[in-house]
């Protein structure tokens, strides 16, 4: 099999590179155009592998995409390059729109092309999976659960750009037939992960002394999924699934922001204990919460468990001791990223551009 993995670069992307070259896949071609949240001291562990390669391209440029194809000829793709973070995404939607939904739209043509040409044998081996979010169902409230036929109502406009995304993707499989499948996951946490996102923010933070920020009270609910057990869903996915079908995978560990943001200070306080921050459950601000912030997220993931066999490996408990033991064994991978273009400031406070 040849892999072609689009947001390569990225913290679930690189996760799936480092797996399927670890696994002895044919090749695998990263293709990831480094935006800021793009990084390849995370594919580190495997960038001198002989079965790896990185083309730095912009998924929106057709021709380079068609060359991409053509140069590597991948028996597969996993679409995973996306602006991803809703913030940003209040602050800025027009990157959104152009990345998230022009994007899929030039990899989905481009695959078309290639499949197209492929013969009988590579054509009925080819497979496009396409990797999208539960923030396209909306919210949930205090019960109940999203599945895979429960209806679209995004709420930001980074929700917004992949449920376009995903109805683009069903499309090209129904008109074109395109040999497409489709994921929805939950919060995904672990190593690499860029510092914007609740859980390497707090880390972060808590390990230098800073205060940590949460939105409103803490009462809004995710459904956390270790990256590794995603990463192993979605090539039980590519593998297995049905052509057509979408699968929703979620590591089943509803917590509340607020009791995760006091896991990770319990967590700092017992292995790195500093006498001069003291407590980390000390740094807790509670700052105004961002417009249209989902209250819950939950999946039932029983046809992904049930259908293909898949099972997190991790419980949230060892996840968030192997993340938190990560970040603390890996200071200069984020002190390099924090001197980047991000510093753990506030963003979306809904100054849209």
């Amino acid at each position: 099999m040849r892999y072609l993995v689009t947001g390569g670069a990225g913290f679930i992307g690189s996760a799936v590179v480092r797996m399927l070259v670890n696994r002895g896949a044919e090749h695998v071609v990263n293709v990831d155009s480094l935006t800021y949240a793009g990084n390849l001291d995370s594919l580190d562990p495997i960038a001198g592998a002989a079965n790896y390669s990185f083309e730095r391209i912009d998924i929106c440029d057709g021709t380079e995409v068609q060359r991409v194809f053509r140069d590597y000829r991948p028996t597969a793709v996993l679409h995973l390059a996306a602006e991803s973070h809703v913030d940003r995404s209040i602050d800025g939607p027009s990157v959104f729109v152009q990345t998230n939904i022009v994007g899929t739209f030039t990899m989905l043509q481009e695959a078309r092309r290639h499949w197209s040409a492929l013969s009988t044998e590579e054509a009925a081996r080819f497979r496009f999976l396409y990797v999208s979010t539960d923030e396209v169902f909306g919210s949930l409230r205090d019960d109940g659960f999203f599945d895979e036929d429960t209806p679209y109502d995004p709420s930001s406009p980074y929700a917004a750009s992949k449920a376009a995304a995903d109805h683009l993707v069903r499309a090209w499989t129904r008109t074109y037939r395109l040999p497409c499948l489709l994921t929805n996951c939950s919060n995904n946490f672990g190593p690499y992960q860029f510092p914007e996102k609740l859980m390497p923010l707090i880390i972060l933070n808590g390990i230098l002394g800073e205060p940590l920020p949460v939105y409103g009270r803490g009462e809004n609910v995710r459904d956390w999924l270790y990256v590794d057990d995603h990463a192993n869903a979605l090539l039980a996915v590519l593998e297995r699934g049905r052509v057509g079908d979408t699968y929703l995978v979620s590591g089943r560990n509803e917590r509340r922001n607020i009791d995760v943001v006091r896991a990770i200070c319990r967590l700092l306080d017992e292995l790195v204990p500093d006498e001069r921050i003291g407590a980390r459950e000390s740094l807790i601000r509670y700052v105004p919460d961002r417009p249209g912030h989902d209250f819950r997220y939950a999946i039932d993931s029983s046809k992904l468990e049930q259908e293909l066999g898949w099972r997190p490996r991790e419980t949230f408990e060892s996840a968030l001791r192997e993340t938190v033991r990560w970040y603390l064994d890996n200071r200069n991978w984020w002190e390099r990223v924090r001197a980047g273009t991000y510093r753990g400031e506030r963003l979306g406070l809904g100054g849209a551009r």
